[in-house]
């Protein structure tokens, strides 16, 4: 059971308006269709007006535009989506960790670990890795040396941070990450391909959230580098040398190729395929199931693929693609034509 606040407390806290009575307590959040006494749901627009009619919260969280649709107590504010998560977080905080290193750990003595850290059961530490304060590693967490993991950072069980990688802090890590597993690299001689060494690392700037599963490949000679404030969702593959502009999202299923570079303030839909070596400015928003092929220098939105049909009929469409640009040349021919009767 999450702690109550009242209206007026929460306010007090992360602003907006209380429009009713602020001495309502509220102790959770929930959706519109699933809310019930004691709950804080949000609104986003008028469109919810028929799903707010059955809703049993105690308050609602909504613009100043949207107050009339209900007499119920509420917070106003410019942003309710994003208000809501800051009630969410208020209302459900992190799990009490334990300070201090399990018995079961396996920690390097050359490994610098402040008292305030939380090194869990299970958990393997190299050399010369550096933590900061309050870091907290989860249970089954690899570390491998000469690893930095700036303070109040967060490794939920069985992540791995290979050698020499730099963690920012404010950073969550979900479990089954690995942080700087070798990128794909090899040269073919004679018929047989030879590895490349990566010898480059992984930068993690601050306030990074890595999602389960996700895999940042080290660089082969130059960094890895994900900015400040970046989203990364589940099962994201990102290969050597990319770099990951501050406050992009991406959404789960994403590859991007080895060398890409992405800018600031992205936005990446699920699924998307992004090819290596292309640049991509900032502000782009890239549809779900893209594939991106060439470097997009305007800042718009970008897409890339086609309404699914029965495979039979696909065949058919796809013939049809590849002979495109001799229909567009005959076409141009016919209009040519055309024109000339028209003229005689």
């Amino acid at each position: 059971m999450s702690k109550q606040y009242s209206l007026s407390e929460i306010a007090t806290l992360l602003g907006g308006q209380v429009v009713g009575d602020g001495n309502t307590l509220i102790s959770r959040v929930a959706s519109l269709a699933n809310a019930h006494f004691g709950d804080i749901s949000f609104i986003n627009g008028a469109k919810y007006q028929k799903a707010l009619a059955s809703c049993e919260a105690s308050a609602f969280v909504l613009r100043e535009t949207d107050t009339a649709l209900t007499e119920l107590p509420k917070i106003v504010v410019d942003n309710p989506y994003a208000y809501f998560a800051k009630v969410s977080t208020l209302l459900n905080p992190p799990a009490t960790v334990h300070l201090g290193v399990a018995s079961s750990a396996v920690v390097d003595a050359t490994a610098v670990i402040p008292n305030s850290c939380c090194i869990a059961a299970q958990v393997v530490i190299g050399e010369q890795v550096v933590l900061g304060e309050n870091v907290i590693i989860g249970a089954g967490c690899v570390v491998e040396n000469n690893v930095t993991i700036a303070s109040n950072t967060r490794l939920e069980p069985n992540v791995t941070i290979k050698h020499h990688c730099e963690i920012g802090s404010n950073c969550h890590i979900f479990s089954g990450a690995v942080i700087g597993s070798d990128g794909f690299g090899y040269a073919e001689e004679a018929g047989v391909w030879l590895k490349i060494p990566q010898v480059g690392r992984v930068i993690i700037h601050n306030n990074v959230d890595i999602g389960a599963n996700t895999t940042i490949d080290r660089g082969a000679l130059d960094n890895t580098i994900i900015e400040e404030g970046c989203k990364l969702d589940n099962l994201i593959q990102i290969g050597h040398n990319c770099i990951i502009g501050a406050h992009t999202v991406i959404a789960g299923c994403t590859g991007i190729a080895g060398s890409a570079k992405i800018g600031k303030h992205c936005k990446i839909g699920g699924a998307a395929m992004i090819l290596g070596h292309l640049e991509i400015t900032d502000h782009v928003t890239i549809s779900p199931g893209s594939m991106i092929t060439r470097s997009l220098l305007v800042a718009d939105t970008y897409t890339a693929l086609m309404p699914f049909q029965a495979h039979k009929e696909w065949l058919t469409t796809a013939a049809k693609i590849r002979h495109l640009e001799d229909m567009a040349t005959k076409i141009k021919q016919l209009e040519k034509d055309i024109a000339l009767l028209k003229s005689s």
